[in-house]
């Protein structure tokens, strides 16, 4: 129970039993020590075996059962080779393809494995299992291409060539770790006939204020056996350890088991083992403690074959007593967490949502590491796939979390590490946001120095800036911290006397990736000078009511009103030329006016506002330029621009009445 390794016998050996039993002493032995789980010692047989063996198929069968041994202890690469033999070698079975693909999956090879998948579809029509599998490859491809932001590097103070894994803090400070390694230094001197490593057991090492490692110890003669120790878990006190024992006997199958140790100072009390083992039953596995955040439960996995059991290695839960003891039965997540095949290494955050390795649900190649909210007592549902880059191809798995931080280990063998399982640290690096731009004139489009930029956010922070000679501005750093901050928006701003403001917004909240917001702000000159033009505010023909589309356009100034609460405005109508001098004059008054009037409705003081009609005295295109235009249509549009609704600011010394 202590690697995904040394658990994945019960999900391999299934295939022997579909294929014809090979012939010979050697080939027995080597089926033995497969069925068994010792597959180092199986792939060393089969070997044997193929060199004496001189039917043509059974030969064919003896490679096939290498690449099977070699998928068994998570070598791919290995693996895809013996398979290829078998291929050439004629096996008759062309699930090779099938476990070709897996393996080329495990490697990162995705469009390869989707290629021999698809050979597979070809040489076994009607069987859909490589289909999940193809959509899988491409699945996490899209999850490669696209990463998460968490980093992660292997902690190399930590690692060996061996397997070093599944690490624990044991102490409140989160800087001294407990973890599995199979490094020469190992209890015993024998060999486990499953990797072909020492047996695990448990070693400690703690971190300096620079953050370095010391020289990992092993931990006593009362934790450590000649068999396998590994997964280890600590109470929020860090006074009690929990961990899983594998007993070696040589050529004996023995189940794991969790062990309870209680802590004192650097000691470790002897032993003693949970009651979680159904009676009668030597080769039961039962490992990877985890304790609840209330610690008055333990999750663990298992292949026990209990009510619920969906297969392989489920997660089981079991409650505990005031002394962290089991009482009543273990019962089984379910099928929101369970699959048919492995869920190992569980791990409960503060927050009560579950963390679990599964080779049974999509992902990206071997293990990877899910996360499952909590949704009940004990209870947990909605299983979210990590993704890259805490998941890879290969085998992901162990993630323990250093306390309520986004950072902590976890274990994988992919490349980049010293050598087989390896400890990789992750975190979650800081967004760093900013917020620059420049100021223009909006009529002449040159920058505008001197404009005060004013920002405010949800956070309750305010800042201000004056643009530069060039217009521009900048929030970036604030001495040791920042202006712009994560899940938060901001309102902004642009002021400057003599033109309206310009109000923005930026918000951080959603974003997953550092980002420098560049804003560009043209800001509207205003004074008894400047005509500014509105959007057009229709009426129908001769009429001054305002139509439906003109009330959408004065919108426009409604905001403008609202944005500069202290500017009054002169707002101008004007006409065509096509009806008497005194009758546009009083269509356009009153077209003003109606303006004036919708504007009041919205509420903005009428003291604010003066009406002015025009008529037709201020064209901006004569009837003589008009006549001689070549169509109607140009004639149209030409009136149409007379036609026009304008304001200018009067003052800027209005004082808005209190609410």
């Amino acid at each position: 129970m202590i690697t995904r390794k040394i658990l994945a016998s019960l999900f391999v050996t299934f295939v022997f039993a579909t294929t014809a039993a090979a012939q010979g002493k050697l080939a027995e032995e080597a089926d033995d020590a497969f069925k068994k789980g010792f597959y180092f010692n199986a792939i060393e047989l089969y070997k044997k075996a193929y060199t004496v063996e001189k039917k043509a198929s059974t030969k064919a069968e003896l490679i096939f059962k290498v690449g099977e041994s070699y998928r068994a202890i998570g070598d791919p690469q290995q693996a895809e080779v013996w398979y290829e033999k078998a291929n050439k070698a004629q096996y008759t079975d062309p699930v090779t393809y099938l476990y070709i693909g897996d393996m080329l999956k495990q490697q990162g090879k995705y469009a390869e494995a989707i290629a021999s998948y698809n050979r597979f579809k070809e040489k076994k029509a009607g069987d859909m299992r490589a289909d999940a599998s193809i959509a899988e490859c491409q699945q996490a491809q899209t999850w490669k291409d696209t990463p998460t932001r968490y980093s992660v590097d292997p902690e190399v103070l930590l690692n060996t060539p061996q397997y070093d894994f599944t690490p624990a803090f044991a102490d409140k400070k989160n800087e001294t770790v407990v973890y599995t390694s199979t490094r020469p230094s190992a209890t015993g001197a024998e060999t486990d006939q499953i990797i072909g490593e020492s047996f695990s057991d448990l070693f400690t090492s703690s971190r300096d204020r620079l953050g370095k490692w010391s020289e990992p110890v092993k931990l006593p003669i009362t934790i450590n056996t000649e068999g396998n120790e590994g997964a280890p878990i600590f109470n929020s006190k860090r006074s009690v350890m929990y961990f899983t024992r594998c007993p070696m006997e040589k050529k004996k199958v023995f189940g794991c088991d969790i062990w309870m140790s209680k802590k004192v100072g650097n000691n470790y009390s002897e032993p003693v083992i949970l009651a979680l083992r159904p009676e009668k039953n030597d080769t039961v596995t039962i490992g990877h403690p985890a304790l609840t955040k209330d610690e008055t439960a333990l999750i663990f996995a298992s292949d026990m074959k209990g009510p619920g059991h969906k297969g392989g290695k489920d997660l089981y839960m079991v409650k505990l007593d005031k002394d962290g003891v089991p009482t009543g039965a273990a019962t089984n997540l379910g099928g929101d967490i369970n699959t048919a095949k492995d869920e190992m290494f569980p791990f409960i955050r503060h927050d009560g949502s579950l963390y679990f390795s599964s080779n049974g649900r999509p992902g990206m190649g071997g293990m990877d590491i899910y996360h499952a909210e909590k949704s009940g007592d004990n209870a947990w549902s909605a299983v979210d796939n990590l993704k890259s880059p805490i998941n890879s191809s290969s085998d992901d798995f162990g993630i323990a979390f250093e306390a309520e931080e986004e950072r902590g280990f976890f274990t994988s063998n992919r490349a980049g590490g010293k050598g087989q399982d390896d400890i990789w640290r992750f975190y979650l690096p800081d967004m760093v946001f900013g917020l620059q731009g420049t100021a223009f004139d909006k009529a002449s489009g040159q920058p505008l120095a001197g404009t005060k930029i004013n920002v405010v956010g949800t956070d309750g922070s305010n800042f201000s800036a004056i643009t530069d000679d060039n217009g521009g501005f900048s929030f970036i750093e604030n001495g040791k911290d920042r202006y712009i901050k994560e899940n938060t928006t901001y309102s902004v701003l642009a002021e400057k006397e003599g033109y309206l403001v310009v109000k923005d917004q930026a918000t951080t909240v959603g974003l997953n990736e550092s980002t420098t917001f560049v804003k560009e702000y043209f800001l509207q000159p205003a004074s008894k000078d400047i005509v500014i033009k509105l959007p057009e505010v229709q009426y129908d023909l001769g009429k001054f009511e305002l139509r439906p589309e003109g009330k959408d356009s004065l919108e426009t100034l409604y905001q403008t009103l609202i944005d500069n609460p202290t500017i009054t405005i002169e707002l101008a109508a004007h006409t065509d030329t096509r009806d008497s001098d005194a009758r546009n004059q009083i269509l356009s008054q009153n077209r003003a006016q109606s303006c004036v009037n919708y504007l009041v409705t919205k509420g903005i003081d009428p003291v604010r506002m003066v009406a002015k009609g025009y008529g037709e005295t201020m064209p901006r295109i004569t009837d003589a330029q008009i006549k001689v235009m070549k169509t109607e249509e140009e004639r149209e549009a030409a009136h149409q621009q007379n036609r026009r609704t304008e304001f200018r600011v009067l003052n800027y010394d209005y004082v808005p009445k209190a609410n």
